[in-house]
């Protein structure tokens, strides 16, 4: 009988060490942040692909906490420009930041 006293409290600390685990911090997303931030990170990369003129292959996509961070070589400045312009218009994007060069 006492093993069946003590599942309760066990069960209760163990929910809360999973709750406190997927909580976020400045530096570390939470479960939920990270599911987000993959779903921006995969339609900004959609956006871009379905870009004719764009070379998809040769730009890198990351998203941390809505931030789309672009990086890669293009062809000229109008390029840089489109991509942007893309990664600003998928929803739950916050703001982009530019780390792309032309070649």
């Amino acid at each position: 009988m006492p093993l069946l006293k003590r599942f309760p409290a066990f069960f209760m600390v163990a929910i809360l060490a999973l709750l406190v685990g997927c909580a976020s911090t400045a530096r570390q997303e939470g479960t939920g942040e990270y599911i987000d931030d993959t779903v921006m990170t995969s339609k900004v990369k959609a956006a871009i692909f379905n870009e004719p003129t764009l070379k998809s292959a040769e730009i890198n996509v990351e998203t941390f906490k809505g931030v789309v961070q672009l990086s890669g070589f293009v062809s000229s400045q109008a390029d840089i420009n489109k991509t942007v312009e893309l990664a600003r218009h998928v929803e739950g994007v916050t703001s982009v930041k530019n780390d792309m060069r032309i070649k």
